[in-house]
């Protein structure tokens, strides 16, 4: 969720922070600020409020090369400069930036307190700052290892020292944390995006590893000092990849780049001899995937959604008995793993705290997990058994748009691949192959409908309560619908399957809840049919996203989107970009931020 930056090296060290905290903005946070040292003291200044109020705070000449930066999203305090990040100890010779929450601060603020420390804000964090400061003496990476046996949570920290010149100690449990491996300098934060600019050369610290960095070199251990071999990654990403590129917005280029993305998902993966496709990454043989009795997606949000897609997709094509489920509920329910059952963690970050502690219980209790993961190095891509990486490039945006499409073109992937071991011929394989292939430009078809889908919205922003409903493969994408409407434009909007509405749904039919429905274009589109005819009758308008051409629809809504024809099964690409448009233009209407929609975060760290 929050972000975290730190520098060491040669040059002025406030304005590489606060240019980090800039690229991180999009994880979500309500204040912002740096540390930085100073001929033996620390200098720290913090802001409530975006970004730019901080950089308006910060002297242009600020001295100092090595200091620390963050931007928070609260959780324990409200929204004050005092409660904003970093954090000093008493003394105020040690400063501290954190993700995370520590579940025992509570007692450890009172045994601090009893001993004479005095706390300045509300937050769980500063204790992290106080008890290092108790337990220096003379060795700040020392200390932060003493501390770190005393904290109970999820921790990603940075921390400085007034009288360590140049160093800073970094550790992690639970939240990410990246290395960042300059010429001359060091680099520290909880995102690639936000040292692009500076270095592609990077390490990805693992729970229960510290590192200490200077301007000349990094060192690596565990919380018992036992020394840890680094790899050192190259990132792929182009600096250019997270500009905005001409577009007004970062959610803007991100469905507009889902032609683009969606063949990257798929590109070198298809094997038109077999009729089949390519999955390197498994690290499952073929006969371990052909032993595969069920498939169970464990995830979250839209990655929950995408599963959903994924698991209606496998059940009916490979005959393999699939379900979706929330990683925030399967963690405590005392899951029974099943033998030859195959489970498949989904987070386009690779770092959702649900999702990443519901695989290790898995795991744990000797279940195979593959990953379905955006971004490389990230902590699912390394616990997991295996997995598919979706190559949708970065998303900055908070909510997911082509992270979404290109999981699932991985989930496509996995079926082709299982069903032509099971009942799909070879021709059947080639034909699926085809389908997808063809994804690309229905998409591109589909976007340049955006002029028609921006009067839509416009027509409808001022109603604040919405269904969206779907059968078969595109329930899951009446659920996204209805989840985009709500993170960027905050109107309540409910995703049901279409065959519910009279199984209560239906009591919220007025004249002032739009609903919309999505047509298929396979044996559910006469009961779809009947649907909108029942919320016709009681007066409620209707949108309907349906296959071009459909007099039918056309008649009986009150506005279509007419998408290009598509195979049935394909069809959640075609219907799921209408809506993100929708969602994207009401937003814009209504005047919110649609990067950086209020209370969210592109990457939730925590439970």
């Amino acid at each position: 969720m929050c972000g975290i930056v730190g520098y060491t090296g040669p040059r002025q060290a406030s304005r590489i922070l606060v240019e980090g905290l800039k690229r991180l903005e999009y994880r979500g946070y309500d204040s912002a600020g740096v540390a930085v040292q100073d001929h033996g003291a620390l200098a720290v200044i913090k802001k409530k409020g975006k970004i730019a109020e901080l950089r308006a705070a910060v002297p242009r000449d600020m001295p100092g090369t090595c200091g620390i930066g963050h931007t928070r999203w609260a959780t324990h305090g409200g929204v004050t400069d005092a409660n904003a990040h970093p954090h000093l100890d008493a003394s105020g010779k040690v400063a501290i930036v954190h993700n995370g929450i520590i579940e025992n601060y509570g007692a450890l603020k009172e045994k601090l307190e009893k001993d004479g420390v005095r706390f300045s804000s509300e937050t769980d964090s500063e204790v992290i700052a106080q008890l290092i400061a108790r337990l220096y003496e003379g060795d700040l990476e020392r200390a932060v290892k003493s501390a770190l046996r005393h904290l109970k949570g999820t921790y990603g920290i940075a921390v400085i020292h007034a009288d360590e010149p140049g160093r800073i100690v970094g550790a992690r449990n639970g939240s990410p944390l990246v290395i960042g491996v300059g010429d001359g300098e060091m680099l520290l934060a909880s995102d690639v995006t936000a040292m692009l600019a500076h270095t592609r050369q990077v390490v990805y610290l693992n729970d229960g590893e510290v590192v200490s960095m200077t301007p000349a070199d990094f060192r690596v251990s565990d919380a018992d000092d036992n020394p840890v071999d680094p790899k050192i990654n190259e990132i792929a990403w182009q600096l250019d990849a997270i500009e905005k590129d001409g577009f007004s917005c970062y959610m803007e280029k991100e469905i507009f780049e889902q032609p683009e993305s969606i063949a990257r998902a798929f590109g070198g993966r298809l094997e038109p001899e077999y009729g089949t496709a390519k999955l390197g990454g498994l690290n499952l043989s073929r006969k371990e995937l052909h032993a595969v009795e069920r498939v169970r997606v464990i995830a979250a949000g839209t990655s929950w959604h995408a599963g959903l897609v994924g698991s209606w997709l496998l059940e009916s094509v490979t005959r393999i008995p699939a379900s979706a489920e929330l990683a925030s509920e399967l963690r405590y329910r005392n899951p029974v793993v099943e033998a030859n059952s195959l489970y498949i963690a989904a987070s386009q970050s690779g770092e959702t705290a649900d999702t990443l502690y519901a695989m290790r219980e898995i795991k744990r209790r000797g279940g195979t997990v593959l990953g379905i993961c955006n971004v490389v190095g990230s902590t699912i891509a390394r616990e997991s058994d295996g997995g598919i990486y979706v190559h949708s490039g970065p998303e900055i945006a908070v909510a997911s748009t082509k992270a979404f499409t290109s999981q699932l073109v991985a989930f496509y992937l996995l079926t082709l691949t299982l069903a032509r071991m099971h009942d799909m011929s070879h021709h059947e394989g080639i034909l699926f192959m085809e389908a997808l292939k063809s994804v690309p430009e229905a998409v591109r078809k589909t976007l340049l409908l955006r002029d028609r889908i921006q009067t839509i919205a416009k027509k409808y922003a001022r109603f604040r309560d919405f269904m969206f409903l779907g059968r078969g493969i595109l329930h899951p994408i009446a659920l996204e619908g209805a989840l985009k409407l709500k993170e960027i434009s905050y109107i309540h909007a409910e995703g049901y399957a279409s065959g519910e509405i009279k199984h209560g749904p239906i009591a919220l039919v007025s004249p002032e809840a739009p609903s919309v429905f999505l047509v298929p274009g396979d044996q559910l589109r006469e009961k779809t049919i009947s649907n909108m005819k029942e919320i016709k009758a009681r007066g409620g308008p209707i949108i309907a996203v349906a296959d071009e051409g459909d007099a039918e629809v056309v008649s009986i809504a009150d506005d279509c989107i007419p998408v290009p024809k598509v195979d049935p099964r394909f069809q959640p690409f075609t219907m799921v970009v209408p809506l993100q448009l929708f969602a994207y233009f009401t937003a814009l209407e209504l005047g919110r931020d649609v990067d950086q929609p209020r209370n969210l975060a592109k990457s939730v760290t925590v439970e």
